[in-house]
């Protein structure tokens, strides 16, 4: 039995924005917050739910023995995955250069590449793979010899799967977790009905046969300030998304951030204030003065407005409700507002589609009658009664059900 869910919202408002405080410090000597055995637990599925646990481990002093526990057997697991996931990069590499294929590994495998992070410190959920579209099925040929078979499309990319394993339950990171494949030949968000399009910032000027850099640190910076606000928008934003921006920033020189601007713009950058503000109010100093300043003549008044406010938890899986509106701010005008409410009230084929392949492949979503209604007993049920979120209710009973000695 889960406890009264409102005390499970508070409890991972507190723990997920004390979370975010110690990371965003980095330094050991914070003192051990003083919590209920409930809050402890809270704070497990916060860390697992933002994906910061191994860094956690690093410097974290709180003294709570199964706390500690948790940490430490977390990065144990995440380095193991690492190692797994290098082996089939670099499987993926000579595949590529036989089959001279030029292929950009993205977001969490580009920052490992750089140094940012060592191994074991940053788990990653899959291996984000861009290509151009013309070579998207060699690149599918390529990942069928890996073993690998198509589990699902959609509009950002294609999803493989190894042919064999299956995805384990439990609290936070396994070493066993099958390491699936994203595939995408355009990088882009709806924001949140129009898209925005940064490909051709992204992949690489002189492409080689084989696995490519980013063009420059400007451009990964780029596609991280991109993805962060599609998950803002979408209230699925990490902890750990905003560290990798923290992260690659301290390595930027203030001409790097011209690449938000660059000729490939079709429009000005106005999208990323709210990850960047986000950012700020946990990690300061990270981002220049000027970069705000030119950033914010470009955003929407209302969502520049609202981005002063918002904190990790209101835009996460640690906001516990669901919102029937969420990521409307993000319209940039009342036409597009219209056209993401009737989105809402009546979904494309495409976007009925997309739920039913979610709830046929991910853990948090299998055996949830809430997910299988139609759509407008789903909206008339927000309209009246407060829904809690899946994947949040699937960490937390992951976090009350197992000890954290036993992850």
């Amino acid at each position: 039995m889960l406890p009264p869910l409102k005390i499970v919202k508070a409890g991972l408002r507190r723990t997920t924005e004390a979370l975010a405080v110690e990371l965003a410090l980095g330094r050991p000597g914070g003192s051990t917050p003083e919590w209920s055995d409930l809050e402890w637990q809270l704070a497990s599925a916060a860390a697992a739910a933002h994906g910061v646990s191994p860094l956690l481990s690093r410097f974290s002093t709180w003294r709570n023995p199964e706390w500690q526990l948790f940490l430490v057997s977390q990065r144990e697991h995440v380095e193991l995955r690492h190692r797994r996931i290098a082996s089939l990069l670099k499987r993926i590499d000579a595949g590529a250069r036989a089959a001279g294929l030029a292929i950009v590994p993205l977001k969490g495998s580009a920052l490992h590449a750089l140094g940012v992070y060592a191994p074991g410190d940053r788990p990653m959920a899959d291996i984000d793979l861009l290509v151009r579209e013309d070579d998207a099925e060699p690149a599918i040929k390529l990942l069928r010899e890996l073993g690998y078979v198509e589990s699902f499309a959609q509009w950002k990319h294609r999803v493989f799967k190894p042919a064999e394993g299956a995805p384990v339950a439990g609290l936070g990171e396994h070493r066993d977790t099958p390491v699936n494949i994203e595939l995408h030949t355009r990088i882009q968000e709806r924001l949140p009905v129009s898209t925005v399009d940064i490909t051709e910032r992204i992949y690489p000027r002189e492409p080689q046969p084989g696995l490519n850099d980013y063009p420059s640190t400007g451009a990964l910076m780029n596609h991280l300030l991109l993805h962060t606000a599609g998950n803002i928008c979408n209230r699925s934003l990490r902890l750990l998304h905003l560290h990798d921006i923290s992260l690659l920033a301290t390595r930027m020189v203030p001409s790097d951030w011209d690449v938000l601007w660059d000729e490939h713009a079709a429009a000005p950058p106005w999208w990323a204030l709210p990850p960047l503000r986000l950012l700020a109010r946990y990690y300061r100093n990270a981002v220049p003065e000027a970069v705000f300043e030119r950033i914010e003549r470009d955003c929407p008044p209302l969502l520049r407005t609202m981005s002063r406010r918002q904190t990790l938890t209101q835009l996460s899986c640690s906001e516990l409700w669901l919102h029937a509106l969420s990521g409307i701010e993000w319209s940039r005008s009342v036409r597009e507002a219209g056209r993401y409410v009737r989105n809402r009230v009546r979904p494309s084929e495409e976007a009925i589609q997309e739920r039913a392949d979610m709830v046929r492949t991910q853990l948090w979503l299998q055996g949830q009658s809430w997910v299988r209604q139609n759509q407008g007993r789903r909206i008339l049920t927000l309209l009246t009664r407060q829904v809690p979120r899946m994947d949040t209710l699937y960490v937390v009973r992951a976090a009350l059900e197992v000890p954290a000695s036993a992850t």
